[in-house]
């Protein structure tokens, strides 16, 4: 069985011409066991010649460029598109001027700006692509070489990718970054590890350790959800995160066990419902899902939410993110009925609600 739909740009540099060390071995591995899994049938189910790799020399400025472009070209609305960077990333300004840049292999340290992919010019590329699933997967700050930035660029640039830069490239449609660690962190390469921290978990989560619908698919929530636990518990000090501003869907990113359909995990609720919780927890908690922890003693990760506006559209962001299974691995729907039923054991609409859901 194949997953038709699926196309992938997997990209690794360790060994740059402009840097005395070299990333380590883990950062190649990487993009070579990625891709290796994606095309596998028993997997992920890419058709091969739709996984494109660029490793090390291969991957220059304007071949990147190149590859994706050609991912505009050839993807259609129906499609899913995956992008995995792994190497270096700098990191330009302060406050309001801060931006970063991924790093081919054929960077300049004394025109890292002219030779470097900038966040805004790679945000701009993704629009291009006409799929609406598009995960971007980003480890670009590896511990084994966050100090190995040329002496002459440290005035210049400092290495990682920030925080605006991610959200940056999450501005779209079916759009979803997840990166390998949060801006102030690296991402380990634990001592004699084939792969990076992240990226074995990644792999564990495509060759079917995640927790999925039993569908035959694997989905975006799905991976992430898995990742980022597997990670904090291998190194609690790495915290992966998932940046997406536009998202409507818990989007298949690939066939899960080559397409083998198990006892399903979840059962739907009906938007009526979810609408009243709505409601309900707008009422309750009037400043959002931070109010009196509550997101946090239902089991969530309030770090997985992107809170912004009033309390009520919180909540509108905080459900929907729920309902397609993020906001922490411990959360559901049922832990946070059982946390707002403590509070208000009387609550009308709540017992209404909790047998349904």
């Amino acid at each position: 069985m194949t997953f038709d739909n699926g196309h992938a740009l997997v990209i690794a540099v360790a060994e740059y011409p402009e840097q005395a060390d070299v990333l380590p071995g883990a950062v190649v591995n990487d993009a070579r066991d990625i891709a290796t899994v994606l095309q596998d049938p028993g997997y992920c189910g890419f058709r091969p010649h739709r996984v494109r790799m660029l490793v090390n020399h291969q991957a220059t400025l304007d071949t990147i460029r190149t590859e994706l472009s050609e991912l505009a070209s050839s993807a259609s609305p129906d499609d899913t598109v995956v992008v995995f960077f792994s190497g270096h990333g700098a990191r330009f300004g302060t406050g309001l001027t801060e931006t970063s840049s991924l790093m081919p292999f054929d960077y300049r340290a004394e025109d890292l700006p002219g030779t470097t992919l900038q966040a805004a010019e790679f945000s701009e590329t993704l629009a291009s692509i006409r799929a609406r699933r598009l995960l971007v997967l980003l480890d670009a700050c590896h511990s084994g070489g966050a100090g190995t930035l040329k002496e002459s660029q440290s005035a210049q640039a400092r290495p990682g990718f920030d925080e605006k830069s991610l959200q940056k490239l999450a501005q779209g449609v079916g759009r979803v970054i997840i990166a390998s660690s949060r801006a102030s962190e690296v991402s380990f390469v634990l001592p004699g590890a084939r792969n990076s921290v992240f990226t074995d978990n990644l792999l564990q989560a495509l060759k079917g350790r995640a927790q999925t619908k039993g569908d035959g698919l694997i989905r975006v929530f799905d991976i992430f959800n898995y990742v980022a636990e597997h990670v904090h518990r291998a190194k609690p000090e790495q915290h992966p995160t998932f940046k997406a501003s536009d998202l409507e869907d818990n989007f298949p990113v690939a066939l899960d066990l080559g397409g083998k359909k198990t006892p399903a995990h979840m059962t739907p609720t009906w938007p009526d419902q979810w609408r009243a919780l709505e409601e309900i927890m707008a009422d309750l908690y009037p400043t959002g899902p931070t109010d009196q922890d509550i997101w946090a003693r239902a089991g969530g990760d309030i770090s997985r939410l992107t809170l912004t506006g009033t309390g009520r559209a919180a909540w509108f962001a905080a459900l929907r993110v729920l309902r397609l299974g993020g906001g922490g691995h411990e959360i559901n729907i049922h832990t946070l009925l059982e946390a707002a039923l403590s509070d208000f054991p009387d609550h009308a609409g709540l017992t209404a609600l909790a047998p349904s859901l």
